[in-house]
């Protein structure tokens, strides 16, 4: 049985809290989310702590939102501050190479061939993005149309290594959420800069499945699944907004 604050992986243990609150962390300008008092633990014992008051405010959020049984999996925010925590400062340049794989087959450089209408409207999403990354962010990835992969320029994929080491555990965490489940580092890289917002970037990312469903319609397990991964990108807005926000001084 897990202890009172203690989260045992793949468990789903019954609410053992009633007052969600958030307070000065133990460390210079962090915060702590406290379940009546009590910092809650991951299961390697890393109390769940936030460099600023808005990202603190996120995790507890979801621990309020919590019924009788408490649901790891929704918590996104939760799992991400204990991957920022605990696993991606010893990882920094494996999580970095995630990054660069995902850029190597970024989602928007591959554009369908066919039909006529999909590739219009993927070229007017995904083209702008492209050119933003490339001079912004001197990320120049290469689009190729069909599903044959195109090796992207040395130099693009170095340069998302350089920026992804440049950032914070928090944020790289964030943008190690933000590829697999836009299926593309530079829409992760989109929203992290302020580009466009959550749901934008999940709609970037699901040019194709839009179509189809324009043409074909929308089965109820689909709709189920990307208004899961909608809320999963909101959420990562959320998170990116909040490591922006003013510090506000934990004293």
């Amino acid at each position: 049985m897990a202890q009172k604050g203690f989260i045992e992986p793949g468990e789903k243990p019954r609410r053992f809290y009633s007052e969600v609150t958030v307070a000065p962390g133990p460390g210079p300008g962090g915060w702590s989310v406290l379940l009546d008092g009590r910092a809650p633990r991951s299961s390697r014992g890393a109390a769940l702590t936030a460099p600023t008051l808005a990202v603190a405010e996120l995790a507890a959020a979801e621990w309020a939102a919590q019924a009788e049984h408490l649901d790891l999996a929704v918590m996104h925010a939760t799992r991400l501050a204990f991957t920022a925590l605990e696993a991606v400062p010893q990882a920094r340049a494996g999580v970095a190479d995630q990054l660069v794989s995902y850029a190597g087959s970024d989602l928007l450089c591959y554009p369908a061939e066919a039909p006529e209408g999909l590739c219009a409207r993927q070229a007017e999403a995904w083209e702008p993005v492209l050119r933003r990354a490339r001079d912004e962010l001197g990320i120049a990835l290469q689009p190729s149309r069909g599903i044959l992969h195109r090796e992207q320029p040395g130099e693009a994929l170095e340069a998302v290594r350089r920026l992804a080491l440049s950032v914070d555990d928090f944020t790289l965490s964030g943008l190690a959420f933000g590829a697999p489940l836009f299926g593309s580092t530079v829409l992760a890289l989109g929203l992290w800069k302020g580009w466009f917002g959550g749901e934008e970037a999940f709609d970037l990312s699901r040019v194709d499945e839009a179509w189809q469903e324009s043409q074909w319609g929308i089965d109820a397990e689909a709709a189920e699944r990307t208004a899961r991964l909608r809320s999963e990108a909101r959420m990562l807005e959320a998170w990116f907004r909040g490591l922006e926000a003013p510090a506000v001084s934990p004293a």
